[in-house]
Parts: structure tokens; C-alpha cells; sequence
């Protein structure tokens, strides 16, 4: 497929899934519906703890702030996504780019501590529930959800920096369906290697953190629910922590795969890294609300009495 051979000083062309350009429109549906999936679950899930509240609690207010991430995530991608895959707009300006750049890298970062923190709050609950509520105060969990949001701020706002203050030369064609980091470094001349060092740094270590003291939380939570006598409990647990465990691991590996394969996987086919990279901004944000928020029975409670209220209205 062909794509304009002028772009200003100032813009790029998102060429999309190289590979599949025949095919994107079709492939636009399914990632339609996805993002349509992921914007009402967590949209409902943001409206069942605003209007109910007993479900103004820690654990709540953390999932409130995956709900509120996950939305920015997702619509921080998919308007000028589906503008490439059905209306053919590639060029997108440079001071666009990097504020969707900032937005996917920094907001991914804030998930993941927000993750780490709501792994911290199962772990008090199930194994220090008589601490609870001393060590959860409100004030702590909103230290805990802004260290988590400055921190992800903090960490990606150097590499924006870096991506500034590179030159760009030659071909302004970006190998991907959005603004991903080394997909547009490797546009700029010159001396790229404190960015790509920067970029690979930062997300060895925050995944390599989190997700090992995520792992160390839930660890710690089946070894006291081994302790239970009751049977029943066991399988409650295991099945919450399985399916937590889960969506983590779709959220942590594919974004390492990801930031690695865009470096050092020459090998692997373009359109695969592409797609791995779209689905890493939609698949989790689509699960989060099912496996966080209707698991959850407070809020699968509240969703059917909603519902059941709606149903039951007159209508004249």
C-alpha cells in the first residue's frame, strides 16, 4: 500500500499493520469492539462506586483509578487507529505524537503501580485484616494512588524530553498503528542510544519491580489461604488469584514482548509485533472491569439492582 510521499517538517505517517493493510478494515471491527467493551465496562464500573456509598473504600478507590487509566489508555489510541484502518488519515503532526506517546507510556507505567498497590491492599485484607483498616487510611490510599500516578509521570517524562530533542530525517514513515517510542526514534538521526537505553531501562525495572513484588503479594495470600479449613474458600481464592494473576500477566508480558521485539526481534514478523502491540491497550482494559469490577460482589450486586430498577420502570 502506498502512502503520501510528503509529509511537513512537523508530521509523521502511521502506516497502521504493516503487512495487513488489505485487511485492516476488517480488522478494525473486532478492535471496535473491544474498545467499546473496555469504555462501558469501566465507565460502569466509575459510576457503581460514585453512586454507592459503601463501596467508598481503599479497595475501591484503587480500582476506580484502573478504571479511569485504562479509559485514557485505550482512547489515547483508537480514534486516529480507526481513522487509519477505515477513513485511510496516516499523517499525524509531531506535537500529536508525542502527547499520545506520553500518554501510552506514562499511564502504562501508573497502571502498573496501581496494580502493585491494589496487590498490596488484597494482601492486608486476607493476611493482615485486623490492620486494615489502621494501615489503609484514607489519606495513606491517596498517597499510595498519587505516588503511583508521579511516579509514572516522573519516570516517562525524560524520555518525551529525549524524543524532542532529536532531529528527524528522511522518510517520516512510523512502522506501527501508533506513536510507540522506538518506533519513532528510529526516524531520528544521529545518536539514538541514550533513548533506546533510557526506554528499555525503564521498563525492565518497572515490570521486573512490580510484577516481582505483584507475584510476592499473591504468594503470600494462598499461602494463609492455604491455612483455611473450609474448602470452599479455597477454591473462592484460588480462582480470584488465578484470574487476577491472569490479567496481570496479559498486561506485563506483552507490553516486555513488545518493548524488546521492537529492539531485537528482526525476526519476528512486523504485522505480529504490531498487533501484540495494539491488543496490550485493548485486551486488559476490556478484562480489568469483568475480573476487578463484576468479580467483585459489591459491585455485581449493585450492576443487577441498576438493572433491575431500569427493567422495572413505568413507561408511559
Amino acid at each position: 500500500m502506498s502512502y503520501p510521499n510528503h509529509s511537513s517538517a512537523s508530521s509523521f505517517i502511521l502506516t497502521g499493520i504493516p503487512g495487513l493493510e488489505d485487511a485492516q478494515f476488517w480488522i478494525a471491527f473486532p478492535f471496535c469492539t473491544m474498545y467499546f467493551m473496555a469504555v462501558l465496562g469501566n465507565i460502569t464500573v466509575l459510576l457503581v462506586i460514585k453512586m454507592d456509598p459503601s463501596l467508598h473504600l481503599p479497595m475501591f478507590y484503587f480500582l476506580s483509578m484502573l478504571a479511569a487509566i485504562d479509559l485514557v489508555l485505550t482512547t489515547s489510541i483508537m480514534p486516529k487507529l480507526l481513522s487509519i484502518f477505515w477513513f485511510h488519515s496516516h499523517e499525524i503532526d509531531f506535537g500529536s505524537c508525542v502527547v499520545q506517546m506520553f500518554f501510552i507510556h506514562s499511564f502504562s507505567t501508573v497502571e502498573s503501580g496501581v496494580l502493585l498497590t491494589m496487590a498490596f491492599d488484597r494482601y492486608l485484607a486476607v493476611c493482615r485484616p485486623l490492620h486494615y483498616s489502621a494501615i489503609l487510611t484514607g489519606p495513606t490510599t491517596a498517597k499510595l494512588g498519587l505516588a503511583a500516578a508521579v511516579r509514572g509521570i516522573v519516570i516517562i517524562t525524560p524520555l518525551m524530553c529525549m524524543v524532542t530533542s532529536l532531529s528527524y530525517c528522511g522518510p517520516r514513515v512510523i512502522h506501527h498503528s501508533y506513536c510507540e517510542h522506538m518506533s519513532v526514534v528510529k526516524l531520528a538521526c544521529g545518536d539514538t542510544r541514550p533513548n533506546s537505553l533510557y526506554g528499555i531501562t525503564v521498563a525492565t525495572v518497572v515490570v521486573g519491580l512490580d510484577s516481582t513484588l505483584i507475584a510476592v503479594s499473591y504468594m503470600l495470600i494462598l499461602r494463609e489461604v492455604i491455612g483455611l479449613s473450609s474448602r470452599e474458600a479455597h477454591l473462592k481464592s484460588y480462582s480470584t488469584c488465578g484470574s487476577h494473576i491472569g490479567v496481570i500477566l496479559l498486561f506485563y508480558m506483552p507490553g516486555l514482548f513488545c518493548s524488546y521485539a521492537q529492539r531485537w526481534g528482526q525476526r519476528i514478523p512486523v504485522h505480529i509485533r504490531i498487533l501484540m502491540a495494539d491488543l496490550y491497550l485493548l485486551v486488559p482494559p476490556m478484562l480489568n472491569p469483568l475480573i476487578y469490577g463484576m468479580r467483585t460482589k459489591p459491585i455485581r450486586e449493585r450492576v443487577l439492582i441498576l438493572l433491575r430498577q431500569r427493567r422495572i420502570q413505568p413507561r408511559y
